[in-house]
């Protein structure tokens, strides 16, 4: 009866979800955005509070989170109008049209039925919106409810007896346009508009997480941020020895902290992970210690329980009742017949990812189920690959490793063979080899969707994102989780973490680092109002205890002694050898040590037509003569495993993209790798070069400005990071005037200055080419035809480097060959 209730309130969720977001204007949503994003105000007037660290019951959780979660719906929509790559309009027909607890659901027919998906919100018009037309006056929004493949048919949702124009109230307000629509869509044959606006399943999981609030595991908990008078039955968990010594030498004094803290068993347990303190290996740990956990104790009401014990009866009695209990200990055990071929009925995970019954060493009749979540396939991926490619220890130190399953769309190639629908196609194309012909045969004839129940059930450990643990799948689960881990838990809104959560687990970790990337939230509204707070974050602010990892590996101490001592209150500490494995042949030069901040005080910046993007060309050209000189006398370098350019904005990527092929010829991913902040979140690279970007007299730095960006722009190198950007712009921030504070007391700042930008032609010996010798890192004293028109840049840095930092640059069209640049030119 309780599922039977929790299902139904899921799908009171869903509908309620539909009715207010189907019944709005589409124009109106385009006119109030910029409005609101201007003039927020208070936000009285729009229904909205602002996130706080404690609530004191549930109608106070939801009235302050689900206007802001409909507003991100809102920020969403709006963005798929100006979505690069956004669907054109495609003409339909209607085929049929039938109706259902208020909502009209309209067959139509579609030749591309592949260009839409379940849950993709439509715009269906009678006409199509556009420059120099006429807006029509019948459109609505559609939700696709249904994909019929081989009819080449799409049935769609829509609510069109009026809009629901107050969130907290079930009230409809008639809408002409609506009612338009109705007569619209009950013609049959009627040819109809339709655009593609966005995909909704993501936010509707969410969405149904929240509203299930009162439902869910640690509701009080969850509420007050706080543990509570909470004691749990099955406290105080211990490991086997053998496991414990191994995962006492293998991991440090705050990792141990953390896994011990786990075996405990509070029901939240908060780990902060810093740039390089080994937060996966902790993951990997906990996972160990996690599936061969036993209780040390039972708890009754706060007390030890004792076993009560009878009389003790003489031997003689004692074989008499063992016989009259145990019949087979003298014969044939009759459970024998039932057992699996390769071992008891127990579940412990010893064997591997056969998909099998799996062998049961152990003296435990029982196996803990986990599902580790991150809110990105990425960050996802990189923990299984760590677990496929390390394994856990067993309770016996053995390496292993278990069974798992990753769920999920795009999984990356490297973890392809534990994906899920790699190991269905594996179970009907009857290529398990540990299972016998007969097995096999019936196997190849199930259906996918029991195949992955079985699956799914089979797993020690399941992988999922926090957004596909609300999937269908999950639901059909024969049991639930004990455990659930997420990872990256402060790149998540609150509701994001809310969705696995609803799958029932008895304790949940969450890992991740508050002070690095925040949540993605579209809507400025909404971000305003703290909608993308974590739930992480949440309980930091309301006092709840945060196991830190200290110990870093990962930098040079010179690049982690700033951000330790901003954002860690100088807690973090360097491993034993980090500075012997971080120390580098550049760092003879200061100007490439281990940390430096470049002062191109002179810098432009300026921002694309049409976009919110900025970019910089002076620090385009300075970093790719830095980067030239650099590779120049640092071959290794030139390898896009080991050298990165980081920049806060995807303009400025592009730009150093187009810039490194028109200047060297060649694509950059091959030589370096240059991405967004937000792209190299998690990663690590031997030097990193990092383009602020902002460079002005009177204006702000914008999202620069957040600390957590600069922390994960300057903490993805382990031997260098090189800070390019106008040092009186970024000071008027309070973070980065500290940064440049503490370059400066490490004589690390280098003032640039552009002595020399001219252009010239050489003469011509062959129509628009000339033939020149250039002294290039790829190909030395190569003759390369160029074209004729050049320019070169020359820049003096202050305090002077042992060698000039100059760029020549074609001004037309990319070279033929090789590269442009020279060094010493003038």
């Amino acid at each position: 009866m309780a599922v039977d209730k929790s299902k139904l309130e899921e799908e009171a969720s869903v509908l309620r979800f539909y009715k207010i977001v189907l019944g709005w204007d589409y124009l109106r949503l385009l006119k109030e955005s910029d409005k609101n994003s201007k003039k927020i105000g208070n936000g009285s007037d729009l229904g909205l509070r602002e996130v706080k660290d404690t609530y004191k019951d549930v109608d106070d959780y939801l009235a302050t989170f689900e206007p802001l979660l409909f507003e991100e719906v809102k920020a969403q929509i709006v963005q798929g109008k100006d979505d690069e790559e956004k669907a054109a309009w495609k003409l339909v027909l209607t085929n049929q049209c039938n109706e259902a607890d208020g909502f009209y659901l309209p067959t139509i027919i579609l030749e591309d039925v592949e260009s839409v998906s379940q849950n993709d919100l439509l715009l269906l018009s009678e006409k199509q919106f556009g420059e120099g037309k006429e807006l029509p006056t019948k459109y609505a929004f559609a939700l696709v409810e249904h994909r019929h493949d081989s009819r080449l048919q799409v049935t769609l949702r829509m609510h069109l007896s009026g809009e629901v124009k107050q969130i907290n109230a079930d009230e409809v307000e008639s809408c002409p346009r609506l009612l338009h629509m109705r007569s619209l869509v009950s013609e049959l044959k009627k040819p109809l508009h339709i655009l593609k606006i966005c995909s909704l399943s993501t936010i509707v999981r969410e969405y149904v997480a929240l509203r299930s609030i009162s439902s869910l595991p640690f509701k009080d908990l969850i509420l007050a941020a706080a543990e509570g008078d909470y004691i749990s039955e099955d406290r105080a968990w211990e490991i086997p020895r053998p496991l414990m010594e191994s995962i006492a030498s293998n991991h440090n004094k705050s990792q141990l902290d953390a896994i011990h803290v786990g075996l405990s068993r509070k029901r939240f347990v908060l780990i902060q992970g810093p740039p390089g303190t080994g937060k996966t290996q902790t993951i990997l740990g906990l996972l160990s210690a996690i599936l061969h956990a036993i209780p040390a104790r039972v708890n009754s009401k706060g007390k030890t329980r004792g076993i009560k014990r009878g009389p003790e009866f003489p031997i003689q009695e004692k074989y008499c009742q063992w016989g009259k209990a145990s019949p087979w200990l003298s014969s044939t055990n009759p459970r024998d017949a039932i057992m699996p071929e390769n071992g008891d009925d127990g579940f412990f995970p010893t064997t591997g990812n056969e998909l099998k019954p799996e062998v049961v060493n152990s003296s435990r009749k029982y196996r803990v189920r986990v599902l580790v979540c991150a809110p990105s396939n990425s960050a996802l991926d990189e923990i299984v690959l760590r677990l496929l490619t390390t394994g856990i220890r067993d309770e016996n130190n053995r390496a292993y490793n278990p069974k798992i399953v990753r769920i999920g769309l795009k999984p990356h190639h490297s973890v392809h063979t534990v994906s899920m629908d790699y190991l269905v196609e594996q179970k009907l194309a009857g290529v398990d080899f540990q299972t016998s012909d007969k097995q096999k045969h019936r196997g190849a004839g199930r259906e996918r969707d029991s195949i992955r129940a079985s699956i799914l059930d089979e797993a020690a450990i399941v992988f999922s994102t926090l957004s596909f643990s609300g999937s269908v799948l999950f639901s059909k689960l024969n049991r639930s989780f004990d455990v659930v881990i997420i990872d990256e838990a402060a790149q998540a809104v609150e509701p994001a973490t809310l969705v696995p959560l609803a799958n029932g687990c008895k304790q949940v970790y969450l890992v991740g680092d508050p002070v690095q990337l925040p949540a993605t939230v579209i809507s400025p509204v909404a971000e305003k109002f703290g909608y993308g707070m974590s739930l992480f974050k949440r309980f930091q602010r309301a006092g709840y205890p945060v196991v830190m990892l200290k110990t870093q590996y990962r930098m040079h101490p010179e690049i982690r002694s700033f951000p330790s001592r901003e954002f860690y209150n100088g807690a973090l500490e360097d491993g034993s050898e980090v500075i012997n494995q971080t120390r580098r042949s550049w760092h003879e030069y200061r100007c490439f040590g281990p940390f430096c901040f470049f002062d191109i005080h002179e810098g432009k910046e300026s921002q694309p037509s049409g976009s919110g993007s900025w970019v910089n060309e002076d620090e385009v050209d300075f970093v790719l003569a830095m980067y030239h000189s650099m590779v120049t006398r640092y071959p290794e370098l030139k390898s896009s495993s080991r050298l990165a350019i980081i920049s806060p904005y995807r303009h400025q990527v592009k730009l150093f993209r187009e810039r490194f092929r028109d200047t060297f010829g060649v694509e950059s991913d091959k030589l370096v790798d240059i991405n967004t902040v937000d792209g190299f979140q998690g990663r690590e690279k031997d030097l990193a070069i990092f383009s602020c970007v902002r460079a002005s007299k009177n204006k702000g730095i914008g999202f620069v400005a957040d600390f957590r960006r600069m922390n994960v722009g300057i903490t993805r190198a382990r031997s260098s990071v090189l800070v390019v950007g106008s040092a009186s712009t970024l000071k008027r921030d309070k973070h980065w005037k500290s940064l440049l504070q503490s370059a400066e007391e490490r004589y690390s700042v280098f003032k640039s200055q552009l002595l020399k930008s001219t252009s010239f032609r050489f003469p011509s010996r062959t129509g628009n080419f000339s033939v020149m010798r250039v002294s290039s890192p790829w190909k030395r004293g190569s003759l390369c035809k160029r074209r004729q028109k050049l320019r070169i840049m020359k820049w003096k840095l202050i305090p002077p480097c042992p060698f000039s930092v100059t760029q020549l640059m074609w001004t037309k069209d990319r070279p033929m060959t090789h590269t442009m640049m020279m060094r010493d030119m003038i």
